[in-house]
Parts: structure tokens; sequence; C-alpha cells
């Protein structure tokens, strides 16, 4: 058994870790309801862009596009969105196997990396397959820093560099639970449901001419789409972080709660035996 100083040491430590998850999970929170009213606000807006899209292409040859054009899949571009700080559960390390995943089912393709967040960095920095990276999107992410993303992914696909471009992040379900999801973001997968929903809806009238219109919308719905991947990737992580912070800090009371018992366990033998050493040598004296 320890002794009363390491016990009384241990429960400290155990303390002050306590007040720090504490408060990294109520800091959490207070971000998580920013980050979830901004991806909720945006979604709506982000599908019925798609939606749109698919309504004025529903009677155009989806080949014609430059961003629709299926091509052989020669050279993979994969983004995997992660953190630039951990405590945060799988967050982090879920994306990360989902990428070596796609890896592994694309083995013969060329699969390079567009690492967003330190945590894909440094999961990634030993493959040599790491093409960029950013990591200041997090200091300030707003539309315009989402859309200087996607004009690059967007022109180096346009001019061959890549044939396919997949986003790997976290899609937010709840606070309590975040999807790893593998999204398609070029070329452009129309969706069959969509398209025959938006296309039943009736014959319009287009002006400008609809060649005219997807060309202004489809660059749009693209830097929407990279906007709402790293909303979603936000609002998980915050939710993530919240989760792994309370599961800590009730792991850490338990602990202490333990340490305690433990403690007072030993102060009361300790005392004991100093009441019996005390007693044995009155005894003595009188004998």
């Amino acid at each position: 058994m320890a002794n009363l100083k390491e016990l009384r040491n241990r429960i400290t430590s155990i303390s002050s870790t306590m007040q720090i998850t504490s408060a990294m999970k109520m800091v959490s929170a207070a971000k998580l309801k920013r980050a979830q009213d901004a991806i909720e606000q945006m979604r709506p807006f982000s599908s019925k862009l798609q939606d749109i899209i698919a309504n004025v292409s529903a009677t155009l040859d989806s080949s014609e596009g430059p961003y629709s054009q299926e091509r052989e899949v020669k050279k993979l571009l994969i983004v995997p969105v992660t953190s630039n700080r951990g405590l945060c559960g799988g967050f982090n390390s879920g994306v990360v196997k989902e990428v070596n995943s796609l890896i592994e089912e694309n083995t013969g393709a060329e699969v390079s990396l567009f690492t967003i967040g330190k945590k894909s960095i440094i999961a990634f920095k030993k493959t040599n397959r790491m093409v960029s990276e950013d990591i200041e999107i997090w200091n300030d992410l707003t539309f315009a820093n989402a859309s200087d993303i996607a004009d690059q992914l967007m022109s180096e696909y346009l001019e061959g560099k890549w044939d396919k471009i997949v986003l790997v992040y976290n899609r937010f379900k709840n606070a309590a639970t975040q999807v790893v999801t593998a999204e398609q973001f070029l070329p452009i997968s129309s969706s069959d449901e969509s398209t025959s929903d938006s296309s039943a809806t009736g014959d319009y009238i287009y002006e400008p001419q609809k060649e005219e219109i997807l060309n202004i919308l489809i660059p749009k719905s693209l830097k929407t789409q990279v906007f709402k991947v790293l909303l979603d990737s936000q609002a998980s992580e915050h939710g993530a972080r919240m989760t792994a912070m309370h599961k800590a800090t009730d792991n850490a009371t338990d602990l202490r709660d333990g340490l305690k018992l433990e403690y007072n366990q030993a102060r009361q033998a300790a005392i004991t035996n100093e009441i019996l050493e005390i007693v044995g040598g009155a005894e003595a004296l009188k004998g």
C-alpha cells in the first residue's frame, strides 16, 4: 500500500486534471452551440443548391460539363479533414482509418493527399503521399477561405492533375455522434433520385441559357460543398471533445474517490498503530 504522502500527491494531481477536463468540456460545449447552429443553417442552402443544379441539368448531357466528365481513375486525390488539436476521442483516428482504407481499395491508382489539419499531417507525413496541406483554415473558418481551397482543387482537376477527388471528414449528427464520411468532390456525381424528383417538377424557361446557369452554379455549389464539409468537421470536433472530456472527468472522479477511500483507510490504520504503540509503551512503564 502506498504511503500517505504519495496518496495525497496523487489525489491532488487527479483533482487538478479534473479541473482541466471540466473546463475543456465547458469550452467545447459553448463552441459546439455556435458550430451546430452554423452547420444546421448551412445544410438547407447546400441541399437546395444541389436540387437547383439537378433541375437545370436534368435535360442536359452531364458529360458536357468540365466538372462532370468521368475519367479513368489513374490519379486520386484524397482530402482528409482533421483537427489541429487532440483530446477529442476517436475523431481524428476515424478519418485516418478511412483514408488508409481508401488507399488500399485504390491500389491501381496513384493516391495523393491534401491534408487539412495538423493531426492528418502527423499521421501521413511519412507516407510520401502529401502534395499540399492547410492548417490555417481552422484559425479563421470563413466561406472566403474555404473557397480558396475549393478553387485550388477545381483548378488542379481541370488541369488534369487529378482524375478524382474525395473528401474524408466527420459528418455531424449530434453532440455524441459523428459519422466518418467519404464524399466524392470531383467529378460531380449526379443523384438519380434528386434528378428524377427535380425533373418531375416541370419544364421551365431559363434566362440565360441552362448551360450558362450551370457554369455559374456548379463552381458555387462546389465551394459551398467544401464550406459545408469544414463546418461539419468543426462541429464534430467540438462534440467529440466535449464527450471525451465528460468521460475523462467522470473517470477522474471515480479514481479520486477510490484514492480518497484508500487514503482514509491508510490514515486510520496509521492512527490505530500509533494508539497501540502508546498503550503498549504505557503498559510497559507500569510493568
